[in-house]
């Protein structure tokens, strides 16, 4: 869906109605931390809440590409350059007024405090002329618009020039954009965000006087839609019929987001293909969906990618739920079976396996931590599970410090630099895995890949291989429900929000073309 219409009527409200006053968002996670590009945490809420105070060069709607701080953009194959021309009537929310030579300084800053979002390297060089900015790269490089153009938040040399600790930057001034809505308030106890909205937005009337987030649970969120203590949020599944009958619009979420178990791989046994095969063959994901979330999920794919996205390989092979080959590869890895378990040298097959109660638009892991806990023990392997915070989760994966976890995260529908980024990234939520020369070639060449149709080709054949090693394994992709009163006309972002974020909050429902 997009936007309404200049003059058009939203449900609720009649033709030519004034600002709404105020509009809350319900999350039950809460706080995502300051919100500027060095402030925020970084995963897609927290890239929300920025992106509704700073702008990028282009952006997306339900549709596609859209302008953004740039009205139009074209790519020069000879000199490998986009070209763009900027608005020349932008201000920053302090009132100072926006030059090309800004977006100079952002890329020429980020590339001595790298955005930990989008990956600049590939910048060789960005040169302003009135109002005509032109990127050149070093090499060519596909995922371009939306990964770098459509993502990276322009900033103000004005501001940021004289800031050398970025990440400590947050004071109110850290957070002036040239965004729909200006910095309010943030309180991190509370994880309540308030903003304000922009009277001098370029993009014509901010919809919304006073916009704000507070933390509220998905249990209670139908309550307070029904007493308009928010005006949307995230609804359990099991309540979606019902908030949609009270005369709420409920809308369903594709399956950009992955609930996935993390695998070390550097770290015996793991680090054997086999034997990551074997877990695989013993988790039962369909048994996953139907118990840990009641259905309303679909069973994961070994290649990552889900069917829904475009870059989608069905040759991928998914380890249909089978024990007997999970006792057949462990065997031939030299384990034997005594009462119920496998041992090696004496030894118990015993792994840790940690998660997180409470994770984004969910109830947490734990539901998933104790079927993968049984599945894997009736297989023969003994798991010890562990409940922490979800950051907790997070910084352990990074560390290495783990055996086996079960995270989530979304992206997987946008441009496939995404599933490069969960394979061989540096992130918390990628595999890192660069063990397969093969694959590694195949994600590198990807990339470069200026043909869409060889691109596809090239992508399929990576989740080809992917699946065959195993690094990870996608347990499901969930089917989430969020519902709004109808005063806002919320969609989902084709591809996910800027680099692939699967929520449909988007800058641009709240704007009046």
């Amino acid at each position: 869906m997009r936007p309404v219409a200049p003059g058009s009527a939203r449900p609720g409200e009649t033709p030519g109605a004034a600002q709404i006053p105020t509009y809350v968002i319900a999350d039950p996670t809460g706080d995502w931390d300051f919100p500027n590009p060095f402030g925020h945490y970084p995963r897609g809420p927290g890239y929300i809440r920025m992106s509704l105070i700073f702008d990028t060069l282009v952006w997306k709607d339900a549709d596609g590409f859209v302008p953004a701080l740039a009205t139009a953009w074209e790519y020069d194959p000879e000199a490998n350059a986009y070209v763009f021309t900027l608005r020349e009537d932008v201000t920053w929310h302090d009132g100072t007024p926006f030059p090309a030579d800004d977006v100079v300084f952002t890329f020429d800053y980020y590339r001595e405090h790298p955005y930990p979002l989008a990956d600049t390297g590939v910048v060789k060089s960005v040169e302003a002329e009135g109002n005509r900015v032109t990127i050149a790269l070093s090499r060519p490089y596909a995922p371009f618009l939306e990964m770098i153009a459509g993502t990276v938040p322009i900033l103000p040399r004005h501001i940021w020039r004289n800031v050398t600790d970025p990440e400590n930057f947050r004071t109110p001034e850290a957070a002036i954009g040239t965004g729909p809505f200006k910095y309010g308030d943030y309180n991190k106890e509370l994880g309540t965000y308030l903003y304000l909205a922009n009277p001098d937005y370029y993009g014509d009337e901010v919809l919304v006087e006073r916009l704000s987030f507070v933390r509220v649970t998905e249990e209670m969120t139908p309550a307070a839609l029904k007493n308009g203590e928010v005006h949307r949020g995230s609804v359990p599944p099991e309540t979606a019929d019902a908030v949609e009958d009270a005369g709420f619009t409920v809308l369903k979420s594709p399956f950009y987001w992955n609930a996935k178990l993390m695998i070390n791989h550097r770290k015996e046994p793991l680090d054997r293909k086999e034997f990551r095969q074997a877990l695989a063959y013993a988790i039962d994901r369909n048994q996953i969906v139907e118990l840990a979330r009641r259905g309303h999920a679909l069973a994961g794919s070994a290649g990552l990618l889900p069917p829904d996205s475009e870059w989608f390989a069905p040759g991928a092979y998914q380890y249909p739920h089978n024990p007997a080959r999970t006792a057949e590869l462990l065997e031939n890895l030299g384990y034997t079976k005594t009462g119920g378990f496998y041992t090696k040298n004496g030894r118990l097959l015993e792994l840790e396996l940690i998660y997180s109660e409470r994770f984004v638009y969910n109830e947490g892991f734990a539901r998933e931590a104790e079927l993968i806990k049984r599945q894997l023990e009736n297989a023969g392997i003994k798991i010890n599970l562990r409940s922490m915070e979800s950051k907790a989760v997070d910084d352990r994966v990074l560390r290495w410090d783990f055996e086996l976890a079960v995270i989530g995260h979304g992206a997987l529908g946008g441009d496939p630099l995404q599933f490069n980024r969960a394979v061989m990234g540096q992130g918390f939520n990628s595999a890192r895995y660069e063990a397969n020369e093969a694959l590694t070639a195949l994600m590198r060449r990807q990339v470069t890949e200026m043909n869409a149709a060889k691109r596809l080709e090239l992508v399929q054949k990576a989740q080809e291989l992917y699946a065959e090693d195993v690094p990870a394994l996608t347990l499901y992709y969930p089917q989430w429900y969020f519902a709004h009163d109808g005063r806002i006309d919320h969609y989902y972002t084709k591809g996910g929000v800027a680099l692939g974020v699967p929520i449909p909050i988007n800058k641009m429902a709240f704007v009046r073309p």
